[in-house]
């Protein structure tokens, strides 16, 4: 049986030092025209935060809160994963798997972590591409490879059932790992549905479900430039990620900005301490892999009940409708504030509604 390893991050000083030396040698490119967010990332937001990043960021500080948590690695199919594993107090508390998506990682659970192991024990993996697990050394590691690898990490842990949950990749790693691991998952929760109407469908929908309907078509029309970028050509652009921090902050949070909530609620710590798990690792170009082989369209199936969390702010928002006819929903939650990341806007509500579903459905 392989291996599996205490995992404490502790990245030398010389490192650090290094950012530093980058982020004052930083140059910086012309403003656009107005300089708002209608050519991206305004210029004067990305100098507050690598202002910030340079001065008053403590990764020490955060870099202690990650290793306040138990952090293994183990090799699977070749594959180096690395993952948080929060074991609850309660005896019976049911083991629960939570994937991130990009352009996050397993900084996206920490302010969850707490609420949920009060009834869950939590296993929380970093993708092969991101952070921790480093990239993939070979070819083929798509959303199903990924979802029989954590197949396999839950069978090393020991854990014969479980829930599953994600948002963005997350979702559609947890789909397939309900598929392929079909009698040990007991349950799907979900905070990501994109559901575009089956060809052919005369479903007769609200005005609001038109609604909604329209952005995912606009949305689907108007790719922005990161995904289409991360889904064919992601070296081309892993050479600026990898050599300049500012450019990664940039290519990071102007994705972060546009998909969370207008208000933006996500601190300049978690925003950073989430660049960071790209930078120190090198990253920033491997985690686009996992789109650049899983563009096939998804054919996930199975009978698991799902629970889903409907966030208004997100770049999509599904239709119920749609939604139950390939799945067995069971537990429908409409909020009223949070985004694409509600792990990092509005960890509360995403906790909460979590804890319902699975205590609902076991």
């Amino acid at each position: 049986m392989t291996s599996i390893k205490h995992f404490r991050i502790d990245i030398p000083q010389a490192h650090l030092d290094d950012l530093h030396a980058r982020l004052d040698r930083a140059r910086w490119p012309h403003e656009s025209p107005g300089d708002d967010w209608d050519f991206g990332i305004p210029v004067a937001r990305v100098r507050q935060l690598a202002e910030y990043w340079r001065r008053g960021y403590d990764w020490r500080k955060h870099e202690a809160e990650l290793n306040s948590h138990p952090q293994f690695t183990t090799e699977i199919d070749g594959q180096r994963v690395h993952f948080l594993h929060v074991r609850s107090r309660r005896p019976d508390a049911l083991p629960l798997i939570l994937t991130h998506g990009w352009p996050g990682s397993v900084v996206e659970f920490l302010d969850v972590i707490e609420p949920l192991a009060q009834d869950f024990h939590l296993v929380i993996p970093s993708i092969p591409g991101w952070g921790f697990s480093g990239p993939p050394r070979e070819r083929g590691w798509d959303v199903d490879r990924v979802a029989r690898a954590w197949a396999e990490l839950m069978r090393r842990l020991g854990h014969d059932r479980y829930g599953v949950q994600g948002g963005d990749w997350g979702a559609a790693i947890s789909r397939a790992l309900a598929q392929y691991d079909a009698e040990h998952v007991t349950a799907i929760h979900l905070n990501y549905l994109p559901t575009p109407p089956p060809p052919g469908d005369r479903t007769e929908l609200s005005p609001s479900d038109q609604a909604r309907i329209a952005k995912l078509q606009h949305y689907q029309a108007n790719q922005p430039a990161a995904r289409v970028l991360n889904g064919t050509r992601p070296q081309a652009f892993a050479y600026a990620l990898t050599d300049s921090p500012i450019g990664l902050l940039a290519w990071l949070v102007d994705r972060m900005a546009d998909w969370a909530g207008p208000d933006f609620t996500i601190s300049d710590d978690r925003v950073l301490t989430n660049v960071m798990l790209y930078w120190l690792t090198g990253t920033g170009g491997s985690a686009a892999w996992l789109h650049r082989q899983s563009n096939g369209p998804a054919r996930w199936r199975s009978s698991h009940p799902v629970g889903v969390a409907v966030f208004p702010d997100d770049m999509t928002q599904p239709v119920r409708a749609f939604a139950e006819k390939g799945l067995d929903i069971v537990h429908w939650s409409e909020f009223d504030r949070g985004g694409h990341f509600p792990g990092l806007e509005v960890p509360d509500l995403l906790a909460e509604d979590i804890r319902k579903f699975f205590l609902t459905v076991r």
